[in-house]
């Protein structure tokens, strides 16, 4: 018996009735089995040596050009993992499932975040992230070959936003620890830029979650353990859902649509609108790679692609080198 073969033994005696079980996965190509690795560790493992997942470090969750301490892509990332592991782990379901869905949910974003994602679905007129990360996994990483994931995993990244949820226990997981993750975590963060004040949380966000960040987090990740041990659903108990959606409430109305953030809104999504526009007009000027891809997508979904895979630093350097007059000799 090889080491995976043992493992997978072991989920059959301590996982729940309830959760996926790694021999049970599907891909849709057939691989030969690692003999260490379940099918869903190696679908983590991939996506963690992806190119999409190392640009997340580089691509915005709430403020465009944040400081070092500021959550960016990579960084949420890891905490929705850690989050949606704990919950997993509480409820004896897929921890291997649960971290490789929340390690890839993200990877379909944007530069600039949302920002990003709003100005490309202007353009084009149907844009979501949650879309782009499956079609990166199936698709655009490997040269074009995609990653070969299990059908899970693409399921649960498909799923965690968006009208349908996932079909596995784990998916659920992180479809509800992604809003644990970022709501706790970009409060935080509003409180370091002092756009937040814990003294400004409705009552009946204070009351029930708390106001640190940690606190909160902690009260939602046990609520959800207790509202689902040894249930086939995923949940939360109604007054502490209640609060969450008023927290998520606030933080729109707060933060996320803030007036103070919305000139750097604005100026992102003339970057990402002004590089579609040259790009549709000089396709040319792409790299290689992508300019090899026309002939299978076409030229819009090509440039869709390349964009959508910036990291806010290169988008904007590109907008320079097009856009902005170079200087020139010596300044004075």
């Amino acid at each position: 018996m090889s080491i995976r073969e043992r493992i997978e033994e072991q989920e059959y005696k301590i996982l729940s009735p309830f959760s996926a079980k790694s021999r049970e996965a599907v891909r849709e190509k057939q691989e030969i089995p690692c003999e260490f690795r379940t099918n869903y560790q190696r679908d983590r493992d991939r996506i963690i040596h992806s190119k999409a997942f190392r640009r997340l470090k580089h691509k915005t969750q709430v403020y465009i050009a944040p400081g070092d301490h500021y959550r960016m892509r990579m960084t949420h990332s890891l905490e929705v993992a850690q989050i949606s592991r704990t919950i997993a782990r509480g409820l004896m379901l897929n921890e291997d499932l649960t971290e490789a869905i929340a390690l890839g949910h993200d990877v379909g974003h944007t530069p600039f975040g949302h920002c990003g994602e709003y100005a490309l679905r202007d353009i084009i007129g149907h844009y979501n992230h949650n879309e782009q990360s499956l079609r990166i996994v199936e698709y655009l990483e490997r040269n074009g070959q995609g990653l070969n994931l299990t059908l899970e995993v693409k399921d649960g990244i498909v799923n965690h936003s968006g009208p349908h949820k996932p079909s596995t226990l784990e998916g659920n997981i992180v479809r509800i620890g992604d809003r644990i993750a970022y709501l706790c975590h970009d409060y935080d963060d509003g409180i370091r830029a002092n756009m937040l004040h814990p003294a400004d949380l409705p009552h009946g966000v204070s009351s029930v979650l708390g106001t640190k960040p940690s606190d909160m987090i902690t009260v939602m990740v046990a609520d959800m353990i207790y509202s689902s041990d040894e249930k086939n659903l995923i949940q939360m108990s109604m007054p502490v859902q209640k609060a969450m959606d008023e927290f998520r409430q606030f933080m729109f109305e707060k933060l996320y649509r803030s007036p103070e953030l919305e000139p750097d809104r604005k100026k992102a999504m003339y970057v990402i609108q002004k590089l579609y526009d040259h790009y549709m007009s000089y396709p040319g000027s792409l790299p290689q790679e992508f300019i090899d891809r026309q002939e299978r997508w076409g030229l819009q979904e090509t440039v869709i692609d390349y964009i959508a895979g910036l990291t806010d630093l290169y988008a904007i350097k590109l907008f320079q080198d097009f856009f902005v007059p170079s200087l020139w000799g010596n300044q004075s």
